[in-house]
């Protein structure tokens, strides 16, 4: 099949182009992001191959459609970004790669605790600097530490399973409790109970509308004072302007964020050159308890294997017509 590949890096071009070999697709690798103003560059291409800050809303699906598109394969386990209800008015079928390497993140979310506790940022750069003084590197530890997971679908569970070799005591919050956290010792509460009682708290729930800003300023003041907040799932579940003010009265102790509500405009790409538009991102990085990747918590040569693999085995069964097993489903009362 012919595939256009939006927002396309170079590491995107080149797992994609080693798992092709098995395949053969006919790949058309687009650097800009999809949306409105780039939609025609998919003009006859049966099925596109979408990120997470790509946009794929009512306007970009009708284009798709109405110039040949039948697939959205999304290189990504999250599809908030993606209006299904409109994908399945034309004819569009979503799919992911719900579980490329649940592990990769995990690591990554436990890296960004680390790293806070210890303040391995603040030590780099003073080592570079020739101090090696010790005043202001005093960490905790995470043994013993209470650490409430809100979400224990793949990526929570594996991150449960590495804090509980450290010695933690794990809460969580999740509709559906997984019994493989419940042998591991994890006690399942409601969320207010686990904010207020957790010292370290990381989110790992899907974007949803009852999900969006699920920590904002009143869930923020239920938290205990110095709390560490870890973000490494979507950027909205965490209301940033309040995480400002969390931090600036002591609330928040230590911040670490794999990812921003407002990334769109900002993640993936060199600005180092440029001025920094964002004032709420720029406030952000001003504290010197905060930790900011560029949503790298992914970027493992796994998971990216992993990614293109499953991304291309999936349009070969669509081409043959068979069942897509990683297809999102529209959402419920969707005509």
């Amino acid at each position: 099949m012919r595939l256009a590949v939006f927002s396309t890096k170079p590491y995107d071009r080149a797992f994609l182009e080693q798992a092709n070999h098995g395949h053969r697709h006919e790949i058309v690798f687009l650097e800009p992001r999809l949306s409105a103003q780039t939609v025609a560059l998919a003009r006859g291409f049966p099925a596109v191959c979408a990120f997470v800050n790509d946009e794929l809303d009512a306007g970009v699906l009708a284009e798709l459609a109405r110039h040949g598109t039948r697939l959205v394969a999304l290189r990504s386990a999250g599809f908030n970004h993606v209006d299904l209800a409109e994908a399945r008015r034309q004819g569009i079928r979503v799919t992911r790669v719900p579980a490329y390497s649940p592990e990769a993140v995990a690591e990554h979310t436990v890296a960004l605790m680390l790293a806070l506790d210890r303040k391995l940022h603040r030590a780099y750069a003073r080592v570079r600097e020739g101090n090696f003084s010790l005043d202001g590197l005093l960490g905790r530890g995470l043994h013993g530490r209470s650490v409430g997971i809100v979400g224990t679908g793949a990526i929570g569970a594996v991150v449960a399973r590495i804090l509980r070799g450290f010695g933690c005591r794990l809460l969580a919050c999740d509709p559906a409790p997984a019994e493989a956290c419940r042998r591991l010792g994890v006690e399942y509460t409601e969320l207010d109970p686990l904010l207020a009682a957790a010292e370290i708290v990381t989110l790992h729930c899907p974007l949803t509308p009852a999900t969006r800003h699920l920590v904002d300023g009143a869930r923020l003041a239920r938290m205990r004072a110095g709390v560490m907040l870890i973000n490494t799932g979507r950027g909205a579940l965490l209301d940033t302007r309040a995480a400002i003010e969390g931090l600036k009265s002591g609330r928040i102790g230590a911040l670490g964020l794999d990812v921003y509500e407002e990334e769109a405009a900002l993640f993936f790409e060199d600005r180092s050159t440029r001025i920094l538009q964002d004032d709420v991102f720029a406030r952000l990085l001003t504290f010197p308890n905060v930790i900011v990747t560029g949503h790298q918590g992914f970027f493992t040569e796994h998971a990216l294997q992993a990614i293109a693999e499953t991304t291309l085995a999936t349009l070969a069964r669509f081409e043959r017509g068979e069942r897509l097993d990683n297809e999102v489903p529209p959402p419920q009362g969707a005509a």
